[in-house]
């Protein structure tokens, strides 16, 4: 207790800097929003959404959303736009656990996807769902 109280300062720094590395998580800005299976189903089906899973090969050749095009998330950036010309096309990016597709539609927008969203959940949210899974 005496460390505390001697060292106040450090505690509240080490406090406030844990609260800003976690503030994306919690508010939800670590790279857009998410949509549940049931969303992303709607979106395919009417808006004709383009799933992309930015999971490794590996990932990808173990189970994706059927009709999913692989780009790994390390090179998203360079190939998105040769395989997505339109960027008005609704994009749905998906993951393992919706974590790195986060991360991706943070990229898709950067490079003018407005209409990209992460499946929150990834592909174990999607089977759970009793989605149709597709192995390579």
């Amino acid at each position: 207790m005496d460390f505390l109280i001697e060292n106040w300062m450090l505690v509240a720094l080490a406090a406030g800097s844990a609260a800003m590395l976690m503030w994306p998580v919690l508010s939800g800005a670590a790279g857009g929003p998410g949509v549940s299976p049931t969303e992303a189903v709607q979106l395919i089906n009417r808006e004709k959404a383009v799933v992309i899973d930015v999971c490794t090969p590996a990932e990808f050749a173990a189970g994706h959303v059927t009709g999913a095009r692989n780009i790994p998330l390390d090179v998203l950036e360079q190939q998105l736009p040769q395989v997505v010309k339109n960027k008005a096309t609704p994009l749905v990016l998906v993951c393992a656990s919706g974590i790195r597709s986060r991360r991706a539609v943070a990229m898709a927008k950067k490079l003018g996807y407005d209409k990209a969203v992460s499946l929150s959940g990834g592909i174990a949210a999607w089977r759970s769902a009793n989605l149709p899974v597709q192995k390579a």
